[in-house]
Order: structure tokens, then C-alpha cells, then sequence
């Protein structure tokens, strides 16, 4: 969809990255920590100071008391994240759980591990997309390895509740299984939501990895700074896989976020921003036809497309640029082509969201504004 923006010259709504730089003082630090020489390869778990301050943080924003130097491992972005931690946990015979629409990272990963890759279905309500606490229980067994959440969630923007993410927690207990947490959004929720991490649950912290990144928090990313944190044998056996995938990275990046994330003024301003950002998008989605559910997190809508007469979304997708001089994805993207065995009773979460599509509104007010100009055409 990003190339098919570049190819028509229509508003990249689709891909979720901002057009503008994040805070000047953190890209200083980075100019700094070049200069200063920190350009060759930093310890293979990530630099004392990156640690000790992801610690910090944990301690400061959730009450989690950690070890910097057993139960912290920096990471090249949250996707290195994730993919070490599936591939050193979970393989052929074992399950692991998904929302689903999901992360396409996730099912990549899964597939890469060779396990089985099952799906709980996120449904669509007026309160957000929500999960069916029955289709959780149901969907984890005796094989299940994995239980990978993701919350504030994308593609939805939804924020699980402390009561749905107990459903979680409990179900990861009754099978013994690792819950890993993908976070990355955990500070750009909006009106009253809250970000609950599920190590935070009673008994879980011994059995949950989480995983998170500066990217998103700080509006930088390419910058590819993640970390995880858990206990101590099981950020062990992460280590161990990815000290042969990137081994290290971000050299003088690290430093910078080290500094950015003693910082908590910098992710409320750009939350408040994101928020004033969402709420001009979806009221543009509305006035245009679709139908909306408006997000309590992340940087992502999901608009129905149905009300203006488009089933398809991938075709809606395809025709947008033509049509509205815009780009969108297809919410269908974020789900399995085929169903699996959890499916069978009724539609699968593809088809049930056939017509829904993902727009981002981590872009600057003026360009929203000419998307949602673009887009009243639809009308």
C-alpha cells in the first residue's frame, strides 16, 4: 500500500509511521554519543545504561522491580524482540495463542519457530474490539507454549482490560504457558484507557515476557531500539537465539535512549497530540460514510466500509487513491487467509472483517486535514 501512495501521489494513511522527527534533545544525544565514539559494537545485551534505565522505567511507570543485568535485554526494535523470544520458546508441536486481526510479525514469526499458530478473535463493539473470554479459554490447551498479546493493539487500537487480560493470565496459568507482551504503543492511550502490562497481574511476572520499544514512544523509528524484560532463564534462552540473528545494534542510539526514557514529559505531549490527531480523522471518517470505532490507543482507526457499499476492503483499498486520493490497508491483511481449526464453527475473523480498513493518523494536522477533504468524495 505504500508503494501504491508512491506510485499515485495519494495521502500514505496506510503504513504507520510519523513525518515528523520525535524530540530534538534525544536526536542531540545521538549526534553526541557519535562524536563521543560510540559507533562499534555495544555489548550483545545492550549498553549498562540502556538497561538500567528500561529498569527504571518498569520500577517508575508499572511498580516492576527488575535486575538490569539478568532480566534485561536490549533488542534491535520490538520485532528482534518477538522473534527471538518465539523462536527460543516455541516450536514444531507446540501452540502458540494470537489475537487476531494480529501484527503480521507474529504469524511470521510463529511460522519461522514451526508451531502452530492459534487465533482468539477480536470483536468489534461500540467500547472498542473486545475479546470473548469463553474463545480464550477455548482456544488454549494442553499444547500451547505461547500466549502473545499485544495491547494497545494493532491493528484495532483497542486497550485490553485488566479483566480481559486476567482471562489471559489465568488461562496461561491452568496450562502452565508464557504470556509475551507486546507493548509498544503502552504510553499513546487515550481518554480513560489504561495500559495494564500483564507481568503487573498477581503471579505473572514469573512467566511473562515483555516486550517494547523507544519507536513509537519517542517518534523514532528507525532508530530499531527495543528491549524485553522477564525472568531470568527465559531472557537467558532469548539472549541465547539472538545473539545469532543481529547479536547488536544501534551503537550510538542506545546512549540517546537511555536519556529519552527518564523523560515522561515527551510521550504524554505526544499522546495529547495523537489523541487531538485521532479524533480529526475519525470525525473526517464518519463525515465521509464509514463507519468508525474510535481507538482508546495506538496510531490506528479501523473504518467499516460496508456503509458506503464496499464489502471488499481490499477492494476499497486498491480503488482508494482513485477514488480519494488516499491509502488505506485492508483490516483482512492482519488476518489468516485460511481458517484453522478454531474457525470452523463460524466465519472466520477475515471474513467477519471483510470490509474494515486500518488508517493511521500518526501524520502532521495539515496533511489529516487534506486526507479528510480527499476523502469526503466518497460521500
Amino acid at each position: 500500500m505504500t508503494n501504491l501512495a508512491l506510485r499515485t501521489g495519494a495521502i500514505n494513511l496506510g503504513q504507520g509511521f510519523p513525518d515528523v522527527d520525535g524530540p530534538h534533545a534525544i536526536k542531540e544525544a545521538a549526534i553526541r554519543a557519535i562524536e563521543n565514539g560510540h559507533n562499534q559494537y555495544p555489548p550483545g545485551t545492550g549498553i549498562p545504561v540502556l538497561r538500567e534505565a528500561v529498569a527504571d522505567h518498569q520500577r517508575r511507570h508499572y511498580g516492576l522491580d527488575l535486575d538490569p543485568d539478568t532480566e534485561v535485554l536490549v533488542t534491535t526494535g520490538a520485532t528482534e524482540a518477538l522473534a527471538a523470544t518465539i523462536l527460543a520458546l516455541a516450536g514444531p508441536g507446540d501452540e502458540v495463542v494470537t489475537l487476531e486481526p494480529f501484527y503480521d510479525s507474529h504469524a511470521a514469526c510463529i511460522a519461522l519457530a514451526g508451531a502452530t499458530h492459534v487465533r482468539v478473535p477480536l470483536h468489534p463493539t461500540p467500547d472498542g474490539f473486545r475479546l470473548d473470554p469463553v474463545q480464550v479459554r477455548a482456544a488454549v490447551g494442553p499444547r500451547t507454549r505461547l500466549i502473545l498479546v499485544n495491547t494497545p493493539h494493532n491493528p484495532t487500537g483497542t486497550v485490553l482490560t485488566r479483566a480481559e487480560l486476567e482471562v489471559v493470565a489465568d488461562a496461561a496459568r491452568s496450562v502452565d504457558a508464557v504470556v509475551v507482551t507486546d507493548e509498544v504503543y503502552e504510553h499513546l492511550v487515550y481518554d480513560d484507557a489504561v495500559h495494564v502490562p500483564v507481568a503487573t497481574l498477581p503471579g505473572m511476572a514469573e512467566r511473562t515476557i515483555t516486550i517494547s520499544s523507544a519507536g513509537k514512544t519517542f517518534s523514532f523509528t528507525g532508530w530499531k531500539i527495543g528491549w524485553l524484560h522477564g525472568p531470568a532463564h527465559l531472557v537467558e534462552a532469548v539472549r541465547t537465539v539472538k545473539q545469532f540473528l543481529t547479536y547488536t545494534s544501534g551503537s550510538p542510539f542506545q546512549p540517546a535512549i537511555a536519556q529519552a526514557l527518564a523523560d515522561d514529559e515527551a510521550p504524554r505531549a505526544l499522546a495529547a497530540s495523537l489523541a487531538a490527531r485521532r479524533d480529526l480523522l475519525c470525525e473526517g471518517l464518519v463525515a465521509a460514510g464509514f463507519e468508525v470505532v474510535v481507538p482508546r490507543g495506538t496510531y490506528f482507526v479501523v473504518a467499516d466500509g460496508a456503509p458506503l457499499g464496499f464489502e471488499d476492503g481490499t477492494e476499497l483499498c486498491r480503488r482508494l487513491p482513485a477514488l480519494a486520493g488516499v491509502v488505506g490497508v485492508p483490516v483482512s491483511a492482519f488476518c489468516a487467509a485460511s481458517p484453522g481449526d478454531e474457525d470452523l464453527s463460524g466465519p472466520t475473523t477475515a471474513q467477519a472483517l471483510a470490509s474494515r480498513v486500518r488508517f493511521t493518523f500518526v501524520k502532521r494536522e495539515d496533511v489529516l486535514r487534506e486526507a479528510v477533504t480527499r476523502l469526503a468524495a466518497l460521500r
